[in-house]
């Protein structure tokens, strides 16, 4: 009880936020989805940190070292800051400019005029909502999973559905804004929280002997009885295989609710600190879990495993250390800043759905000026709406675990990374390349998802990599060449998305 206690003290903190960036918006529909483009340097490298750390980061990269052992590290954390700092810089410098000077507010306002196609932004609509889904998944699947964890007394679905009530109740309530601020209390929260777990942790496996005895005996134990999780051997880490693993990082380049992220910036040069600070980030919150999950295959207490070495839920493996090593009020602080980087991904993206909805079907087919600032608000909340509770719906069924769930759902994201360098940095791509490109897309990642199974098997490989790199593949060579086939799209339209680099100067 003194654990739940906490926990719901700390959702109806953020409740607050929402309360606060409601009294300051403007009232506007801009305010709600962008927060009126006022967002600094620090909030901006807290809130793009907060909203791509999910439960993927901390329940699932946990729960996978504990399969898998510390080269989960290095398949994920060590690639993923350079690249999301890479996609920053090359990708959201470039869409904040030009988002900035044309007025947009999604992704698909953006392809539509970029290719010149009402219908192309239809479908790009269609896939995002899709693959957003799954990525929704992860966090209402780990937002349960801890707080059953930390607990003991909440069901699983009932810890799911307090998360989605408190984060659309703020989203509701803050919009941008709010969301934004959340994020940056959270990000702040979570890793303040996350090295605390790790340390209280590492003192009690340690005897009380002090934290670096723990460090110690831990990776001792784990050498005695899994020397194999201390290593990047075979089968699983082969050349391609960890290769291909690289491709994950830059499905960020084309997440929605990144994209949103981007477009609140004050100015250009507010990218420098996110740019910079974010792999520093990284590395903070993602090695103390792989650790803890490593450890996690050999801990005792009293002569027992702290964790069975036959668990099928892996989602438990990181409250369950901070329940059995922490006492109550400190196991309560720490679920509070692991669900703290769960609902910091999770407001971001019922945001994100909401304004695509709004301004890219609703306002593209019955006009922008059909509606008040007030009547586009309420069509965003509605839609935001119907997308958890289906996605909650989805949650009950029990899907694939949380690290596994993200791999497919990345993997998705980053076959049509292609599209938007291309449409950033290539004058020739047409919008019948663009087509074809998600439709290959589409179409592969179904194909081998198929082939994995269901669950699916994370071990399953094409021509020795992770399918997502025959997405990629397969995904660029549509896209060029039919784009190379098709006439080239107009000077007009050109003339609007290329600054010759000023962007990225503007930058740096």
């Amino acid at each position: 009880m003194t654990q739940l206690a906490i926990i719901i003290g700390y959702l109806c903190l953020l409740l607050g936020f929402g309360v606060l960036a409601q009294r300051r918006s403007q009232g506007t529909a801009r305010d709600f989805m962008l927060a009126s483009h006022s967002i600094g340097p620090v909030l901006l490298l807290l809130s793009l940190f907060g909203t791509t750390m999910t439960a993927f980061a901390l329940v699932g990269s946990t729960g996978k070292s504990f399969q898998w052992g510390v080269g989960v590290y290095a398949l994920m954390a060590s690639s993923s800051g350079v690249v999301h700092s890479l996609c920053f810089f090359l990708v959201g410098v470039k869409i904040w400019s030009i988002g900035r000077r044309n007025g947009y507010t999604t992704q698909v306002q953006y392809f539509r005029e970029r290719l010149e196609s009402r219908n192309f932004g239809t479908l790009l609509f269609v896939v995002l909502v899709l693959l957003v889904i799954p990525y929704l998944l992860i966090g209402i699947l780990g937002g349960g999973a801890v707080i059953h964890g930390i607990t003991g007394i909440v069901p699983t679905w009932l810890g799911s559905l307090m998360i989605c009530t408190v984060v659309l109740t703020y989203v509701f309530i803050g919009g941008m804004r709010g969301t934004a601020w959340a994020n940056a209390f959270q990000t702040v929260i979570f890793m303040v929280l996350g090295l605390v777990a790790f340390l209280v942790i590492a003192n009690k496996l340690g005897d009380g002997e002090g934290i670096w005895s723990g460090l110690v005996k831990a990776t001792a134990h784990v050498q005695e009885d899994h020397p194999e999780k201390l290593v990047m051997g075979p089968p699983v880490f082969t050349s391609l295989f960890f290769m291909s693993y690289l491709l994950i990082p830059l499905s960020a380049a084309m997440f929605p609710h990144i994209f949103q992220h981007w477009l609140t910036a004050r100015s250009a040069s507010t990218f420098k600190l996110p740019i910079i600070v974010h792999p520093i980030f990284i590395t903070i919150v993602w090695l103390p879990c792989v650790l803890v999950g490593t450890w996690a295959t050999s801990a005792m207490v009293n002569g027992e495993p702290l964790i069975p070495p036959d668990l099928d839920n892996v989602n438990a493996v990181l409250p369950m250390m901070v329940a059995k090593l922490s006492g109550p009020v400190l196991s309560g602080l720490l679920a509070a800043g692991i669900l703290a980087a769960v609902m910091s991904s999770l407001d971001s993206q019922f945001l994100c759905l909401g304004t695509m909805f709004t301004n890219d079907i609703v306002l593209e087919i019955q006009g922008r000026d059909r509606y008040s600032d007030r009547q586009v608000v309420a069509l965003a909340r509605g839609f935001i709406v119907g997308i958890v509770v289906v996605t909650y719906l989805i949650s009950l069924l029990k899907p694939a675990g949380i690290f596994d769930l993200a791999i497919w759902c990345f993997s998705g994201f980053t076959g049509l990374v292609p599209l938007v360098v291309a449409s950033l940095y290539w004058k020739r791509i047409t919008l019948a390349g663009a087509t074809a490109s998600v439709l290959v897309t589409v179409a592969s990642w179904i194909y081998f998802f198929s082939q994995a199974g269901y669950p699916p098997d994370l071990k399953y490989k094409f021509l020795g990599m992770l399918p997502v790199a025959a997405i990629f593949v397969l995904s660029t060579l549509a896209l060029v060449v039919v784009s190379l086939l098709t006439r080239p799209p107009s000077d007009q339209t050109l003339a609007r998305f290329f600054t010759d680099g000023k962007d990225r100067r503007a930058a740096s």
